[in-house]
């Protein structure tokens, strides 16, 4: 029999991710709306279509185990979500917004990342090979989110170094047009 305090943490863990999850999914469409690139708009509306997936992936991982994915509030994420919110507020437009915004999107998707390989090894040592699976999964997805994020930031970073004056500047909500496609 598995380490019952092991499965515990397991369990605790997973929880977190739910609430992390549930979190991300309110807060991606704000950003989605703060970008003013295209491409990056998309990537965070295509990103909140995979969130929900990790939310059902977590939920069947959770009725597998006949426990309630309820009950714990993702502290970390919380941060993160907080400190995107505050980027959102500051007065950057154009390419500068997105280069924030994704610097912020890129700190979730690291901190899911670890969180990820964490309970994909737990699921593996407590033999819950399917579990494992699921996980292996969505940490994947947020892998390939992240590489897509660095790929965008080079192309969104050199915009912000080459726009001229505020006048030119795309204005807020204003879509930008990418000159070529990453995502």
């Amino acid at each position: 029999m598995p380490n019952e305090s092991l499965k515990k943490l397991y369990v605790d863990e997973l929880k977190d991710l739910y609430s992390a999850e549930n979190q991300l999914v309110k807060a991606l469409p704000k950003m989605a709306k703060a970008a003013s690139s295209e491409y990056l708009r998309k990537g965070f509306e295509k990103h909140l279509e995979q969130t929900q997936g990790h939310v059902a992936r977590l939920e069947q991982i959770f009725r597998s185990l006949q426990e309630s994915p309820k009950g714990k509030k993702c502290m970390g994420m919380e941060g993160l979500i907080k400190e995107g919110s505050e980027v959102i507020g500051e007065d950057f437009e154009g390419a500068v917004m997105d280069a924030a915004l994704i610097g912020a999107a890129q700190r979730v998707e690291h901190y899911e990342i670890a969180a990820y390989g964490t309970v994909r090894e737990f699921a593996k040592i407590l033999d819950e090979p399917k579990h494992a699976s699921l996980l292996e999964e969505t940490l994947n997805e947020e892998k390939e989110t992240d590489e897509k994020l660095t790929d965008l930031s080079r192309e969104i970073n050199t915009q912000a170094i080459e726009e001229g004056p505020v006048q030119e500047r795309a204005k807020p909500n204003q879509v930008r047009k990418m000159p070529k496609r990453v995502a």
